[in-house]
C-alpha cells in the first residue's frame, strides 16, 4: 500500500546520496519533496508538517552537514523519525491469564471486525489461550451467523445472543459460559454502524461497563485513509481504546492512516490485517514498517514467518537426506506446502531490501500451478514418490489422469525434480544448502 510513497522517497534518497556534499538549501528542497510525498499518500496535513520540521531541525545540524557521508546521515534521520511517527517500539500485549480474559472489538460496519475476531482468536490460540467468540451485534440478523461461520473456519466456539437479550447482556453471560466451557479468552464482536452515532457509542460503553474488558481494540479500514484517522480520534475520546487493528493493509490504499494514527490519537497500532485468510494478521512493528516504506525491506518479519512454518528438526532430517541423495518427492511436496503457508510469494519477496512490488509483477506465483504439482505428486504411489525413476510412460499417463493434468506436466515435474537433485549433488560435501524458509542446510 505504500508503493507510491516508497518510490518517491527512494528517488529522493538516490539524488541525495549522489551529491558529494549537502547544504541547507538542498536539504530544505528535499524536505519539501518529502512533505509532498507524504501529503500525496494521504497523511494528515499537521502530521506531515510536524514530521518534516523534526527532520529539518536534526538534518541541519553540523553532525550531518560536516559528515563524510551526509546523504546517508540524512536517510538515517528520516528513518528514525519515521519509526517515531509510527509509534517507536511495538508495545507488549500482556494479557492476564484468567477465566476469562476479555478483548472487546469496536469499529464501523464494513471495517472487518468479524473476520478480525477470528484472526485474533487464531493469533492468541498460538499463545496458549483457549478463545471463544461472542456475538454482541444484535442490530444485524446476519451478524451472529457470520461470526459462527468464521468460528467454524477458525475452529473456535461462538456464543450468540438469546431472544430479548441486550448486547451487554450477552457479553455478561459470556463470562459464565466461558468458565463452564473451559475457555480463558472471550473476543467480543460488537455492533458497528456506517458512521459513528450516539446509539452505537452508548451500546459500546454499556458493554464496557458490564465486563470491564482487558483490551479494547478499534478495527479500522486502511482503505478509508483520513476517515479512519477521524474515526480513531472519536473512539479514543468517547470510549477510550487501547490500540488499533488496521485492516486491508495489503490493498491499494495510500498509507495515510498508518502514518497518522499514532500522532493524532496518541494510541498505537497493535495489529495489521494483510489478507483475507484467518492467519493473515501480524503484530505491528514501527521499525519494520518504516523499513518497508523507505525501501529497506523487512528481513526480520520474513525470518519470523519462516520460523513459524519450518520445523528445525525436520530441516535437519532434510539435510541428511540431501547429503545422502535420498531427497524424494515426498520431501519436495512437504517443502512446497510449507512455503505456500508462509503467504503469497510476492509479499515474501517484497520484504527483501531493494525489492518492490512493482518489480514482482512478472514473477507472481500461479496458485493453480502449485496445486497441479501437489495433485501430480498425490496421484503417485508411495513407491513412485520415493523413487521417481520407476515412473515409465504408462505410469505417467495414469498419474496425469489421476491428477487431472497432462502427461507433459507430469514429465516437466519429474524433469525438474531430477535437475534439482543434480544441483544438490554438484554442491558437494561440506557446503551448505539454501532451501526455502531461510534454513541453511
Amino acid at each position: 500500500m505504500f508503493e507510491q510513497l516508497t518510490d518517491k522517497i527512494e528517488a529522493l534518497f538516490r539524488g541525495l546520496t549522489s551529491r558529494g556534499k549537502l547544504n541547507e538549501d538542498n536539504i530544505k528542497d528535499s524536505l519539501k519533496e518529502v512533505r509532498r510525498a507524504l501529503l500525496s499518500a494521504d497523511v494528515n496535513f499537521k502530521v506531515a508538517k510536524n514530521f518534516v520540521n523534526r527532520v529539518q531541525d536534526k538534518a541541519l545540524g553540523h553532525e550531518v552537514l560536516d559528515s563524510i557521508a551526509p546523504g546517508q546521515q540524512f536517510i538515517k534521520i528520516v528513518h528514525d523519525e519515521m519509526v517515531a511517527l509510527l509509534g517507536g517500539s511495538a508495545p507488549n500485549i500482556d494479557l492476564p491469564h484468567k477465566t476469562p480474559t476479555n478483548i472487546m472489538l469496536v469499529g464501523l460496519q464494513g471495517s472487518g471486525k468479524t473476520t478480525t475476531a477470528g484472526k485474533l482468536a487464531k493469533y492468541f490460540a498460538k499463545r496458549q489461550y483457549k478463545p471463544m467468540l461472542v456475538a454482541c451485534d444484535i442490530q444485524r440478523p446476519a451478524a451472529a451467523r457470520q461470526l459462527e461461520i468464521v468460528g467454524d473456519d477458525a475452529g473456535f466456539p461462538v456464543l450468540v445472543f438469546k431472544g430479548g437479550e441486550t448486547p451487554a447482556g450477552v457479553a455478561y453471560r459470556s463470562q459464565f459460559e466461558a468458565r463452564q466451557a473451559g475457555r480463558d479468552l472471550n473476543i467480543l464482536d460488537t455492533a458497528g454502524r456506517l458512521q459513528i452515532d450516539d446509539e452505537m457509542m452508548a451500546e459500546a460503553r454499556e458493554i464496557h461497563d458490564k465486563v470491564n474488558p482487558d483490551l479494547v481494540l478499534l478495527v479500522l479500514d486502511a482503505m478509508t485513509g483520513q476517515e479512519a484517522v477521524s474515526v480513531g480520534e472519536t473512539f479514543t475520546q468517547q470510549l477510550g481504546v487501547d490500540g488499533f487493528i488496521l485492516t486491508k493493509l495489503d490493498g491499494d490504499a495510500r498509507g495515510g492512516a498508518a502514518l497518522s494514527l499514532r500522532e493524532v490519537t496518541g494510541k498505537p497500532i497493535l495489529f495489521v490485517g494483510i489478507g483475507e485468510k484467518l492467519d493473515a494478521l501480524e503484530r505491528f512493528h514501527p521499525d519494520r514498517m518504516a523499513g518497508r516504506i523507505l525501501g529497506m525491506g523487512d528481513v526480520v518479519s520474513l525470518v519470523e514467518k519462516a520460523e513459524l512454518v519450518f520445523d528445525e528438526n525436520k530441516a535437519k532430517e532434510l539435510e541428511k537426506k540431501l547429503r545422502k541423495q535420498k531427497f524424494d518427492l515426498n520431501d519436495f511436496r512437504e517443502q512446497l506446502r510449507q512455503l505456500k503457508s508462509m503467504g503469497p510469494l510476492d509479499e515474501l519477496l517484497s520484504m527483501i531490501p531493494g525489492i518492490k512490488k512493482s518489480m514482482l509483477k512478472g514473477i507472481q506465483v500461479d496458485d493453480k500451478a502449485t496445486a497441479h504439482i501437489e495433485a501430480i505428486i498425490d496421484s503417485m504411489t508411495r513407491a513412485e514418490r520415493a523413487n521417481p525413476s520407476i515412473i515409465d510412460g504408462n505410469r505417467r499417463k495414469r498419474v496425469a489422469v489421476g491428477s487431472g493434468t497432462s502427461v507433459q506436466e507430469v514429465n516437466r515435474l519429474i524433469k525438474q525434480f531430477f535437475e534439482m537433485k543434480k544441483m544438490f549433488k554438484k554442491m558437494g560435501k561440506g557446503k551448505k544448502f539454501a532451501f526455502p524458509g531461510g534454513f541453511g542446510l
